[in-house]
C-alpha cells in the first residue's frame, strides 16, 4: 500500500498521524545533529498544511515503497491497548479548533517548532518534538482541548529552549570572563 493511498483512506486524520509518528522520533534523546535529519519530515508536512493540502505528499520513490497491511495489522495490534486507553481522554470537543483554517495555523506552529527542533544542541529538539506530539493526537482525535493544551505546550516548548540558549550564554560568558582574569 501506497503512502498517499494510506493517507487518502485516514483522510484528514492523515496529519495529525504524520506529525504523532515524525515528532515521536524526536522526542527521543537522539545524538547531536539528527535532530535536524528528524526535524525535516516534520518540516514538510506542516508545510503542506499550512499550504491548504487536502491530503499529504509523497515523493514518489517514498511513495512507491509505502507499507505492507501486513505491518499496518502487526502495528494496530501492538498499539489496540494503548488505543483504548487514549480514547477515553480524548474525544472529539471544540470542532473549530480542529477544522480546516486551525489545521492551517497548527501546520504553521508546528513548522516553526519543526525548525527550532532542527537546531543542533544536543536534548534542544525534544521540548518543541512534545508539543507537535499533542498537535498530532489533537488531530487524530479532533481534540480542540487538546488543541489549546498543545499550545501552551508549545509556548513552553520555546520558553524552556530560550532558557537553555539564554543561560548556556550566561555560562559562556562566565567562564570567559573568569579566563580572562
Amino acid at each position: 500500500m501506497t503512502f498517499s493511498h494510506l493517507s487518502a483512506q485516514l483522510h484528514a486524520r492523515a496529519w495529525g498521524g504524520l506529525l504523532l509518528i515524525f515528532a515521536a522520533i524526536n522526542v527521543l534523546p537522539l545524538p547531536p545533529g539528527t535532530s535536524m535529519f528528524f526535524a525535516l519530515p516534520l518540516m514538510i508536512v506542516s508545510a503542506q498544511m499550512v499550504l491548504g493540502r487536502t491530503s499529504p505528499w509523497f515523493p514518489a520513490r517514498i511513495d512507491r515503497r509505502g507499507v505492507t497491511k501486513q505491518l499496518l495489522h502487526r502495528l494496530i495490534e501492538k498499539m489496540q491497548w494503548l488505543e483504548l486507553r487514549v480514547e477515553r481522554i480524548f474525544k472529539p470537543r471544540l470542532a473549530s479548533l480542529t477544522g480546516p483554517a486551525a489545521t492551517r495555523v497548527i501546520g504553521a506552529v508546528c513548522f516553526l517548532l519543526a525548525l527550532i527542533a532542527a537546531i543542533p544542541i544536543p536534548l534542544f529538539h525534544m521540548a518543541p518534538a512534545a508539543a507537535i506530539v499533542l498537535f498530532g493526537l489533537a488531530l487524530i482525535y479532533r481534540d480542540g482541548a487538546l488543541v489549546i493544551v498543545a499550545a501552551i505546550a508549545a509556548i513552553g516548548s520555546v520558553i524552556v529552549d530560550a532558557l537553555v540558549i539564554g543561560s548556556s550564554a550566561l555560562a559562556i560568558a562566565y567562564v570567559a570572563s573568569w579566563l580572562h582574569r
